[in-house]
């Protein structure tokens, strides 16, 4: 399994909080995507948004499974939100693209908090 460096996972959760900063909470989700792709490309990381996952069950290809919000690097997926309650369920949702993926770390970035690093949470396989 690919495994994304602390470097990067430290400047991505520092590009996220400029993007937070500037914008502020409240926003949609899409909007946070669009903005943090902008930071990450204007960084010179590499990043794609809306990356198609195909899912297979028992050695079929189901087709596209699901779509990831951001991957940045090929190694690190993030899911984005922008809720009052992060729930355990978006926390699942990114094991399950973790393990789709055959990575070992990813982000879950909540943009609906007063304060960016209260909505970040670090998911390890």
């Amino acid at each position: 399994m690919k495994m994304a460096s602390e470097n990067l996972i430290e400047t991505v959760i520092g590009r996220a909080i400029e993007v937070h900063r500037v914008l502020g909470p409240g926003l949609t989700e899409a909007v946070y995507e669009a903005a943090l792709h902008a930071e990450l490309i204007g960084a010179g990381i590499d990043c794609v948004r809306q990356v198609p996952i195909d899912v297979t069950y028992k050695g079929q290809s189901l087709g596209v499974g699901f779509r990831l919000d951001l991957l940045v690097e090929g190694c690190l997926p993030l899911k984005l939100k922008a809720v009052s309650t992060v729930l355990g369920i978006h926390k699942a949702q990114l094991i399950s693209y973790l393990k789709v993926l055959q990575l070992k770390r990813g982000l879950l970035l909540n943009f609906n908090t007063m304060l960016l690093k209260d909505g970040i949470r670090r998911i390890s396989i």
